[in-house]
Protein backbone atom coordinates (compact mmCIF):
# COMPACT_ATOMS: atom_id res chain seq x y z
CA UNK A 1 0.00 0.00 0.00
CA UNK A 2 1.63 3.33 -0.81
CA UNK A 3 2.70 5.08 2.24
CA UNK A 4 0.87 8.08 1.58
CA UNK A 5 -2.71 6.30 2.21
CA UNK A 6 -1.47 5.23 5.43
CA UNK A 7 -0.50 8.69 6.54
CA UNK A 8 -3.86 10.14 5.51
CA UNK A 9 -5.32 7.06 7.87
CA UNK A 10 -3.52 8.07 10.66
CA UNK A 11 -3.79 12.12 10.22
CA UNK A 12 -7.75 11.40 9.88
CA UNK A 13 -7.75 9.42 13.25
CA UNK A 14 -5.80 12.22 14.97
CA UNK A 15 -7.85 14.54 14.39
CA UNK A 16 -11.32 12.72 14.91
CA UNK A 17 -9.76 11.36 18.35
CA UNK A 18 -8.89 15.56 18.81
CA UNK A 19 -12.11 17.05 18.14
CA UNK A 20 -13.83 14.23 19.86
CA UNK A 21 -12.26 15.71 23.09
CA UNK A 22 -12.53 18.85 23.07
CA UNK A 23 -16.18 18.84 22.10
CA UNK A 24 -16.78 16.38 25.02
CA UNK A 25 -14.95 18.81 27.54
CA UNK A 26 -16.43 21.69 25.83
CA UNK A 27 -20.31 20.46 25.17
CA UNK A 28 -21.05 17.06 26.57
CA UNK A 29 -24.22 17.94 27.17
CA UNK A 30 -25.25 18.58 23.48
CA UNK A 31 -23.21 15.49 22.14
CA UNK A 32 -26.10 12.90 22.56
CA UNK A 33 -28.92 15.06 20.88
CA UNK A 34 -30.06 13.08 17.63
CA UNK A 35 -29.74 15.28 14.75
CA UNK A 36 -30.52 12.96 11.94
CA UNK A 37 -31.00 9.60 10.57
CA UNK A 38 -27.34 8.59 9.11
CA UNK A 39 -27.10 6.49 5.78
CA UNK A 40 -27.43 3.41 7.61
CA UNK A 41 -30.91 4.19 9.01
CA UNK A 42 -29.99 4.47 12.78
CA UNK A 43 -30.12 7.73 14.58
CA UNK A 44 -27.12 10.15 14.16
CA UNK A 45 -26.11 12.12 17.09
CA UNK A 46 -24.22 14.91 17.19
CA UNK A 47 -20.70 13.59 18.29
CA UNK A 48 -21.14 11.35 15.31
CA UNK A 49 -22.01 14.25 12.99
CA UNK A 50 -18.99 16.19 14.19
CA UNK A 51 -16.56 13.39 14.00
CA UNK A 52 -17.34 12.46 10.13
CA UNK A 53 -16.94 16.29 9.28
CA UNK A 54 -14.07 16.23 9.97
CA UNK A 55 -13.23 13.11 8.40
CA UNK A 56 -15.21 14.40 5.11
CA UNK A 57 -12.73 17.77 5.49
CA UNK A 58 -9.67 15.72 6.22
CA UNK A 59 -9.96 14.19 3.26
CA UNK A 60 -11.00 17.36 0.50
CA UNK A 61 -7.95 18.97 1.62
CA UNK A 62 -5.81 15.95 1.02
CA UNK A 63 -3.82 15.55 -2.04
CA UNK A 64 -4.22 11.63 -1.45
CA UNK A 65 -7.70 10.26 -3.23
CA UNK A 66 -9.94 7.76 -1.18
CA UNK A 67 -13.29 6.77 -1.34
CA UNK A 68 -15.11 6.59 2.15
CA UNK A 69 -17.63 4.45 3.52
CA UNK A 70 -19.17 5.58 7.08
CA UNK A 71 -22.22 5.20 8.83
CA UNK A 72 -23.32 8.65 8.67
CA UNK A 73 -22.51 9.95 4.97
CA UNK A 74 -22.44 6.71 3.56
CA UNK A 75 -20.39 5.62 0.74
CA UNK A 76 -18.78 8.62 -0.78
CA UNK A 77 -17.31 7.65 -4.19
CA UNK A 78 -14.54 9.51 -5.03
CA UNK A 79 -13.36 6.29 -8.09
CA UNK A 80 -10.61 5.75 -6.05
CA UNK A 81 -9.16 2.66 -5.62
CA UNK A 82 -8.97 2.74 -1.59
CA UNK A 83 -12.13 2.90 0.63
CA UNK A 84 -11.58 4.42 4.13
CA UNK A 85 -13.83 2.46 5.62
CA UNK A 86 -14.69 4.29 9.37
CA UNK A 87 -16.96 4.23 11.92
CA UNK A 88 -15.95 7.94 13.87
CA UNK A 89 -17.41 7.02 16.94
CA UNK A 90 -18.09 3.36 17.71
CA UNK A 91 -19.54 2.99 21.60
CA UNK A 92 -21.60 6.58 21.02
CA UNK A 93 -23.88 5.65 23.69
CA UNK A 94 -21.03 5.03 25.83
CA UNK A 95 -19.07 8.62 24.66
CA UNK A 96 -22.52 10.57 25.18
CA UNK A 97 -23.59 8.69 28.75
CA UNK A 98 -19.71 9.90 29.72
CA UNK A 99 -18.76 5.97 29.92
CA UNK A 100 -14.98 6.16 29.13
CA UNK A 101 -14.42 2.73 26.57
CA UNK A 102 -15.26 3.99 23.16
CA UNK A 103 -13.10 4.69 19.89
CA UNK A 104 -12.28 5.61 16.47
CA UNK A 105 -11.99 2.69 14.20
CA UNK A 106 -11.16 3.30 10.46
CA UNK A 107 -9.96 0.72 7.95
CA UNK A 108 -8.29 0.77 4.45
CA UNK A 109 -9.43 -1.64 2.06
CA UNK A 110 -11.27 -2.56 -2.03
CA UNK A 111 -14.21 -4.30 -2.12
CA UNK A 112 -14.17 -6.28 1.16
CA UNK A 113 -13.51 -7.60 4.51
CA UNK A 114 -11.19 -10.01 3.13
CA UNK A 115 -9.03 -7.51 1.13
CA UNK A 116 -8.44 -4.81 3.88
CA UNK A 117 -4.60 -4.08 4.50
CA UNK A 118 -4.74 -1.46 6.95
CA UNK A 119 -6.36 -0.78 9.97
CA UNK A 120 -6.45 1.82 13.09
CA UNK A 121 -8.37 1.81 16.12
CA UNK A 122 -8.01 4.23 18.42
CA UNK A 123 -9.55 4.27 21.89
CA UNK A 124 -10.24 7.85 22.96
CA UNK A 125 -10.17 8.06 26.85
CA UNK A 126 -6.74 6.32 27.28
CA UNK A 127 -4.84 7.15 24.22
CA UNK A 128 -4.21 3.47 23.43
CA UNK A 129 -3.78 2.74 19.72
CA UNK A 130 -4.01 -0.85 17.85
CA UNK A 131 -2.88 -0.96 14.07
CA UNK A 132 -2.41 -3.81 11.66
CA UNK A 133 -0.88 -4.04 8.11
CA UNK A 134 -1.76 -7.13 6.37
CA UNK A 135 1.15 -9.73 6.64
CA UNK A 136 3.12 -7.20 8.77
CA UNK A 137 1.23 -7.95 12.39
CA UNK A 138 -0.66 -6.61 14.82
CA UNK A 139 0.82 -3.79 17.25
CA UNK A 140 -0.97 -2.26 19.80
CA UNK A 141 0.89 1.04 21.11
CA UNK A 142 3.95 0.02 18.79
CA UNK A 143 4.28 -2.92 21.09
CA UNK A 144 3.43 -6.34 18.50
CA UNK A 145 0.58 -8.38 19.58
CA UNK A 146 0.26 -11.86 19.70
CA UNK A 147 -3.01 -13.75 21.13
CA UNK A 148 -2.32 -16.50 24.28
CA UNK A 149 -1.60 -19.90 22.75
CA UNK A 150 -4.05 -21.27 25.08
CA UNK A 151 -7.47 -19.86 26.50
CA UNK A 152 -7.37 -18.99 30.40
CA UNK A 153 -9.03 -21.73 32.49
CA UNK A 154 -11.71 -19.10 33.43
CA UNK A 155 -11.83 -17.20 30.13
CA UNK A 156 -13.84 -13.85 30.04
CA UNK A 157 -16.58 -13.67 27.51
CA UNK A 158 -17.54 -9.77 25.81
CA UNK A 159 -21.01 -10.13 24.38
CA UNK A 160 -23.54 -7.93 22.43
CA UNK A 161 -26.31 -9.07 23.29
CA UNK A 162 -28.82 -6.23 22.26
CA UNK A 163 -32.57 -6.44 22.88
CA UNK A 164 -33.39 -9.59 22.86
CA UNK A 165 -31.43 -12.39 23.30
CA UNK A 166 -32.46 -16.29 22.37
CA UNK A 167 -32.00 -19.50 24.94
CA UNK A 168 -29.60 -21.06 22.88
CA UNK A 169 -27.03 -17.77 23.75
CA UNK A 170 -28.18 -17.71 27.45
CA UNK A 171 -27.58 -21.20 27.90
CA UNK A 172 -23.39 -20.45 25.84
CA UNK A 173 -22.67 -18.22 28.47
CA UNK A 174 -24.12 -20.17 31.53
CA UNK A 175 -21.47 -20.56 34.27
CA UNK A 176 -18.76 -18.13 32.03
CA UNK A 177 -17.77 -14.81 33.18
CA UNK A 178 -19.08 -12.09 30.83
CA UNK A 179 -18.51 -8.52 29.91
CA UNK A 180 -21.08 -6.11 27.51
CA UNK A 181 -18.88 -2.97 26.91
CA UNK A 182 -20.29 -1.53 23.91
CA UNK A 183 -17.99 -0.42 21.06
CA UNK A 184 -17.12 -3.56 18.92
CA UNK A 185 -13.79 -2.34 17.54
CA UNK A 186 -12.37 -1.71 21.25
CA UNK A 187 -13.57 -5.41 21.99
CA UNK A 188 -11.91 -7.35 19.35
CA UNK A 189 -9.07 -5.42 19.83
CA UNK A 190 -8.95 -6.66 23.58
CA UNK A 191 -9.11 -9.91 22.29
CA UNK A 192 -5.97 -9.60 19.94
CA UNK A 193 -4.11 -8.52 23.14
CA UNK A 194 -5.85 -11.42 25.61
CA UNK A 195 -7.56 -8.97 27.66
CA UNK A 196 -10.78 -10.61 26.84
CA UNK A 197 -10.49 -14.53 25.72
CA UNK A 198 -14.02 -14.32 22.93
CA UNK A 199 -16.44 -11.62 21.68
CA UNK A 200 -19.91 -12.65 20.65
CA UNK A 201 -22.70 -10.85 18.41
CA UNK A 202 -25.27 -13.39 17.98
CA UNK A 203 -27.55 -11.75 15.90
CA UNK A 204 -26.96 -10.26 12.13
CA UNK A 205 -26.48 -7.43 13.44
CA UNK A 206 -22.86 -5.55 12.49
CA UNK A 207 -22.32 -3.68 9.90
CA UNK A 208 -18.44 -3.64 8.48
CA UNK A 209 -17.73 -0.24 9.56
CA UNK A 210 -17.78 -1.23 12.82
CA UNK A 211 -15.56 -4.34 12.78
CA UNK A 212 -13.22 -3.83 9.39
CA UNK A 213 -10.14 -2.48 11.31
CA UNK A 214 -10.24 -4.47 14.47
CA UNK A 215 -10.79 -8.02 11.98
CA UNK A 216 -8.05 -7.20 10.67
CA UNK A 217 -6.28 -6.31 14.03
CA UNK A 218 -7.49 -9.67 15.30
CA UNK A 219 -6.19 -11.85 12.74
CA UNK A 220 -2.91 -10.41 11.92
CA UNK A 221 -2.79 -11.03 16.09
CA UNK A 222 -3.15 -14.81 15.37
CA UNK A 223 -7.13 -14.98 16.22
CA UNK A 224 -10.09 -15.99 14.11
CA UNK A 225 -13.25 -13.90 13.60
CA UNK A 226 -15.93 -15.93 12.03
CA UNK A 227 -20.08 -15.95 12.05
CA UNK A 228 -21.85 -17.88 13.64
CA UNK A 229 -22.67 -20.38 10.79
CA UNK A 230 -18.74 -21.37 11.54
CA UNK A 231 -17.47 -19.43 8.57
CA UNK A 232 -14.42 -17.14 8.33
CA UNK A 233 -16.18 -13.75 8.33
CA UNK A 234 -15.91 -11.72 5.39
CA UNK A 235 -18.24 -8.64 4.11
CA UNK A 236 -18.29 -6.88 1.15
CA UNK A 237 -17.59 -2.93 2.02
CA UNK A 238 -20.89 -1.83 2.15
CA UNK A 239 -23.41 -0.57 4.78
CA UNK A 240 -26.68 -3.34 3.29
CA UNK A 241 -24.95 -6.30 4.76
CA UNK A 242 -24.82 -7.10 8.79
CA UNK A 243 -23.34 -10.08 10.43
CA UNK A 244 -23.17 -12.07 13.69
CA UNK A 245 -19.48 -12.27 14.74
CA UNK A 246 -17.95 -14.81 17.15
CA UNK A 247 -13.81 -13.38 17.76
CA UNK A 248 -11.64 -15.45 19.57
CA UNK A 249 -8.00 -16.34 19.99
CA UNK A 250 -8.11 -19.80 19.04
CA UNK A 251 -10.18 -21.96 17.27
CA UNK A 252 -10.74 -24.51 20.13
CA UNK A 253 -13.08 -21.83 21.72
CA UNK A 254 -14.73 -21.04 18.61
CA UNK A 255 -15.53 -25.05 18.80
CA UNK A 256 -16.25 -24.79 21.93
CA UNK A 257 -18.73 -21.47 21.62
CA UNK A 258 -20.11 -22.88 18.79
CA UNK A 259 -21.32 -26.18 20.39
Amino acid sequence: MDEAVKVLAQQMVKKIDRKIRRELKSHFVKMGRIIDIGADGTPTKMIDKLAEEVALKTMKKSEVTVNLLSEEAGFVDNHAEYTFVLDPVDGTRNASRGIPFFSVSLAVGRHSLSDVEYGIVKNVSTGDTYIAEAGMGAFCNKNHILVPDVAAREPVFAVTLGKRCSDKTLDMLKNSVVRSLGAASLEMCLVGTGALDAYIVEREYMRVTDIAASTLFLREAGGFVMDLHGDSLDMILSLDERTSVIAAGNMNLVERLMR
